[in-house]
Order: structure tokens, then sequence, then C-alpha cells
């Protein structure tokens, strides 16, 4: 007798088709994330460039300071287009809003590619880039809510951890890519040519973000769970909120410290050569765009909080003494090292964060409510790390006054992880 390849025809071809919408979602998702996270930060890893070009002051440190604080005025906005995109993905379909927070990244890397130095237009060159930098951090408010949302809504019922970790994993490729666009700028360019012009292409291949963005997104189907939502309201999911908003602490600060500041501490506070200090720094990050997956996958098996708990401890208790060595014992080798201890930390945490992150709401409100958590979150404590690292460093005369603000972020995210053991151990439907 023959043997029928399948008796239910109908699941199989539904199964196949979701299993390749979900792809689709992952290719969508991680392409356009990746994109506007490299424009977002790619002023980060150009600080020193920067700031003796639009914000020239007199001495170098307070030059910097200025342009690591130009650096967080993006986050200022990040909760408003948290609020307004995040609401308008959980109302108008997650597609539209994503469109629109590339329309919106590429506006303002447009406007710091092609913004005048102050050399040339005074006080309106370090206006442009603030208001650019303002664009850029509501357009970025709005992509880790709905992109989150996108990826887990998609992804099949045994895999939600794996498929939410591509958020940190297209992060941390983003930041490589800036970190090695950075490397190769300032090894093959003599300084002047840099300062001159060369610091301007990694903006405008930035601006690739958006016929590339626009062109993948708009190819993914909306999701099934928007499609059949219920609207809710945010005040029924405060410690929700607050839960959110303490887990992200952790992984903003250490993101912003040790993947997007660690190059100029390198070369302000180690001696390390700037190309040397981002090619250390690309290290890092090539291991996080590996592992987050896994650990993302991991987490599927064995749960979020177990994993998250593990990697919030060994940030805390690690940071200082491996600074304190950095300090003492100086060099891009060491550097190196460093980085892949933290690299491991980091990719522990927030590969399973996102997924952690969106089970602890309904999709009526997802992406809202993870939006305006995680934004929050890294408005007050992430945005500006630089900022407040390099301060703290002025103010103690110590270079490793950092370690105690990564602790303290580490604590909190571990304090956190420890009080919402029931919430994040029964999640929400997809």
């Amino acid at each position: 007798m023959t043997q029928l390849a399948s008796t239910h025809p109908d699941r199989d071809v539904a199964s196949t088709s979701r299993m390749l919408s979900g792809r689709r979602a992952v290719i969508a998702a991680v392409a356009g994330n990746t994109l506007e996270w490299y424009d977002f930060a790619v002023y980060g890893f150009f600080a020193l460039t920067l700031a003796k070009l639009f914000f020239p002051a007199g001495d170098a440190t307070t030059s910097l300071l200025l342009t690591v604080a130009t650096f967080g005025v993006g986050f200022i906005m990040r909760p408003v287009g948290a609020l307004v995109l995040g609401t308008l993905a959980d109302r108008r379909g997650r597609k539209l809003a994503l469109s629109l927070t590339i329309l919106l990244m590429a506006l303002g890397t447009a406007m710091i590619g092609f913004a005048p130095t102050y050399a040339t237009a005074g006080a309106w060159a370090p206006a442009i880039i603030v208001l650019a930098r303002l664009i850029q951090g509501f357009s970025a408010g709005g992509e880790i809510g709905g992109a989150t949302a996108f990826l887990v809504e998609h992804a099949p019922p045994e895999r939600p951890g794996l498929y939410a970790s591509w958020q940190q994993a297209s992060q941390a490729g983003a930041l490589l890519l800036g970190s090695l666009t950075g490397a190769l700028l300032t090894s093959l360019l003599p300084q002047a040519d840099l300062e001159a012009w060369g610091w301007r292409i990694p903006f405008l291949i930035g601006l690739l973000i958006a016929p590339v963005g626009l062109y993948i997104r708009f190819r993914v189907s909306e999701t099934d769970a928007f499609k059949a939502i219920l609207r809710e309201t945010l005040g029924q999911h405060r410690t929700a909120v607050l839960a959110g908003f303490g887990i992200t602490i952790a992984w903003t600060v250490c993101t912003y410290f040790f993947l997007v500041t660690m190059p100029t501490y390198a070369v302000r506070q180690l001696g390390v050569p700037q190309s040397a200090s981002l090619l250390a720094n690309s290290i890092g990050l090539v291991l996080i765009v590996i592992l987050a997956p896994v650990f993302g996958g991991w987490s599927d098996k064995v749960g979020r909080r177990p994993i998250m708990l593990v990697a919030a401890f060994g940030l805390l208790v690690l940071c200082w003494p491996l600074l304190f060595w950095l300090s003492t014992h100086p060099g891009v080798v060491n550097l190196i090292l460093a980085q892949i201890v933290f690299a491991v930390l980091i990719a522990a945490f927030s590969g399973p964060a996102p997924a952690a992150m969106a089970e602890l709401y309904p999709p009526a409100m997802r992406s809202t409510g993870l939006s305006i958590a995680y934004n929050l979150a890294v408005t007050i404590f992430g945005g500006f790390a630089p900022f407040i690292t390099t301060w703290l460093i002025l103010q103690t005369g110590s270079s490793l006054a950092p370690a105690w603000y990564v602790m303290l972020a580490a604590a909190i995210s571990l304090i956190t992880l420890l009080a919402s053991g029931s919430l994040l151990r029964a999640p929400f439907g997809r």
C-alpha cells in the first residue's frame, strides 16, 4: 500500500507558510534594525573628530564633553518617539511604524553627513547636529518596540527567544559596522583628511537605510497578532513597564559604555591607538552578533531569567577588576581580552532580554509598552552614559570611575530580575 506523505496537507501548507513568513520577518527586522542603529550609533565612534569640528571649546576635554552630551541629546526624544511610534505600531500596524522610523533616521543622518562645520557656519553647525540627533532619537524610540514585537509575533511557538534575540544581534551588527568603518578610515586616512572630509563617509553610507530598509520591510506581511488586536490601556500594565525599565538599565549602560564609548576611553585613558581600539571593539561586537542568538535560543529551553541573572551578576562583579587590570596593564591585547569577557556577558544578558520584555505585554500593547519601558531607561541611563562616564573621570581623576556607573546599572537590573520572577515566568501569549 502506498503511504500518504501527510494526512494533513492543509496543516503542512500553513506550517510551511508560517516558517517562510517568519524567516522573511527576521530578515526584514534585522536588515532594517542594523541600518537604523548604524546611523544612530556611528556618531559615537567619531566623537573625537566631531568634537574638533563642531564643538571647539578651547580644550579637548570640554569639546569632548559637549560632543558626548549631544550624543545623549538624541535620547531625550526617544520616549516621545516610543509613545508616538509605538502607539502607531499597535493601532495601524508594525509595517507602517517601522517604515516611518527608517525615513526619519535617514533624514537625521543626512543632516549630519552634509552639515557645515563650526569653521564654516559658526553656531549654526552644532545647532544642526543637535536637531539631527533629536530627529534620530525620535526615530530610534519607535524601532525597538516595533521590531521586537514584529519578531516575536512571527516566531514559531517554541522559538520566540531565538527570534527576538536577533534584535540584539542586529544592534551589535550595526555597532560592528560602525566600528569597522571607523577602524578602516582612521587607519587609512591621515588625520587632516579625516577631519576635512573622511568623517562624512560613514554618515553618507548610512543613507542606504532609506531605499534598502523600505524595500525589505514593505515586502513582509503584517503580523497575525496585530490583525486580531484588542486595545488596552497602558495603565493596566504599570508593573510590566517597571520590570522592562529595570531590565533595560544594565543592557543599555553596558552597550553604550563597552561598545560605543570604549574606543574613546581606550585612546584617552589607556593610550591605545584609535584604529587599534576600534578593532578591539569590533572583535567584541562580532562575538555579540554570534552569541546573542545562541543565548536567545538557549533561553527558549531553560528560561530567560536564569541566563540573565548570571550575566547581570557577572557584569556586577567583574567590571571593576577588569577595568583596574586594564588601567594597570594597558595594551591592545589586554583590551581585546577584556572586550571578549564583556561581550560574552552582554550577549548573555541582551540575547534573551528582548523576548523577556516582549512577553511582559499582550499583543494589543506590546510595541507601546516595550518601547516606553526600553526608551525611558535608555534616555535616563544609557544615552548619557558617554557623558556621565567622561564627566566622572574628569571629576574624580580616576580612570576607574566608569566602573561604578556600570556596576550600579547591573545591580538595578539584577534586583529587578529577582523581584520580577512571577512576571517573567508567566508571559503573555504571542
